[in-house]
C-alpha cells in the first residue's frame, strides 16, 4: 500500500478546503443553522414536541444528514471532476498509484470534510437547544458511514458528469428531496396510514431513523435495519467503484 501517496491526494484536497474555507466549511454550517432557526420557530411554534422530544432537538439529527450527505457528494464529486476537466486525470492514472489507493485519498478527504462539517453543527445545535445522545457510539458509527458511502456515492457522479450541470443535477434534484421527503423535519407516524408505507420506499428515511434513534432512543424503523441500508449502500457503491476502474468508464476517454 502507497501511503505516501494515499496522504499526498489527502493533503492535497484537505489544503483546498483550508484554503477556501468560508466555502466549504463556514457556509455550510451557517445555511443549517439557517434551517434550524427558521424550521425550529416557525414549526416548532405548532408542533412544541414529537414523542417526547422538543421539535428544535427533534429536527437536529435530519438537519446534520441533510448537510453530510450534501457535503459528502459535492465534495468527492467536485474532487474527481476537476482532474478530468483540465486534463489532469491522465498523470494521476500514471502515477505508481493502484485504483484502491486513488479512492482512499479522494474518497477520506471527502468524508473527513462532511464529518467535520457534521460535528460543527452538532456543537452549534448545543447553542440552541438542549440535546441528549444516548448512543454516543453509535452516533458516530452512523454519521461516519453515511459520510464515507456518500463520499463514495459522489466520486461516482464525479466520473459520470460530463459538466458542471450534471455534477450538480443528482444532489440537487434527487438527495435534497429524498432527505426533507425522509424524515428530516418529521416523524413518519405523523403521517397517514397509506403515506407511512410510501415513506419507507425512501431511502433516507432508513438513514435519518438510525440516526435519531443513537440521540433519542426514537426510531421510525429498526435500527439494525437502518444499519444493514447504510452499510448494504456502502457496498453497492465499493461495487460500483471497482467496476469503475476496472473497465475505465468514463475515466479513459
Amino acid at each position: 500500500m502507497n501511503w505516501f501517496g494515499i496522504l499526498t491526494i489527502y493533503r492535497f484536497e484537505m489544503a483546498r478546503t483550508w484554503r477556501t474555507i468560508w466555502q466549504s466549511i463556514v457556509s455550510p454550517v451557517i445555511s443549517t443553522s439557517l434551517y434550524f432557526v427558521v424550521f425550529g420557530t416557525a414549526i416548532g411554534g405548532r408542533i412544541t414536541e414529537v414523542e417526547s422530544v422538543s421539535y428544535g432537538a427533534f429536527i437536529v439529527p435530519g438537519l446534520i444528514m441533510l448537510s453530510a450527505t450534501m457535503q459528502s457528494v459535492s465534495n468527492a464529486s467536485l474532487a474527481i471532476y476537476l482532474p478530468k476537466f483540465i486534463g489532469t486525470i491522465y498523470e494521476l492514472l500514471s502515477a505508481p498509484l493502484s485504483y484502491v489507493e486513488i479512492v482512499i485519498g479522494y474518497v477520506g478527504a471527502a468524508a473527513t470534510k462532511s464529518l467535520i462539517i457534521g460535528l460543527i453543527i452538532l456543537a452549534t445545535a448545543f447553542l440552541f437547544v438542549p440535546l441528549q445522545i444516548l448512543h454516543p457510539f453509535w452516533m458516530l458509527a452512523f454519521l461516519l458511514l453515511t459520510c464515507l458511502s456518500f463520499s463514495l456515492f459522489g466520486f461516482i457522479i464525479g466520473i459520470w458528469a460530463k459538466d458542471f450541470e450534471e455534477l450538480q443535477l443528482i444532489p440537487l434534484l434527487v438527495i435534497t428531496p429524498l432527505v426533507f421527503l425522509g424524515g428530516a423535519f418529521f416523524s413518519v407516524s405523523m403521517l397517514p396510514p397509506a403515506w407511512q408505507t410510501v415513506a419507507l420506499f425512501n431511502p433516507m428515511i432508513y438513514l435519518v431513523s438510525g440516526f435519531r434513534w443513537a440521540f433519542f432512543g426514537l426510531a421510525d424503523v429498526s435500527p439494525g435495519i437502518s444499519l444493514t441500508a447504510i452499510l448494504g449502500f456502502t457496498g453497492l457503491c465499493m461495487g460500483v467503484v471497482w467496476w469503475i476502474f476496472r473497465t475505465g468508464w468514463r475515466l479513459k476517454t
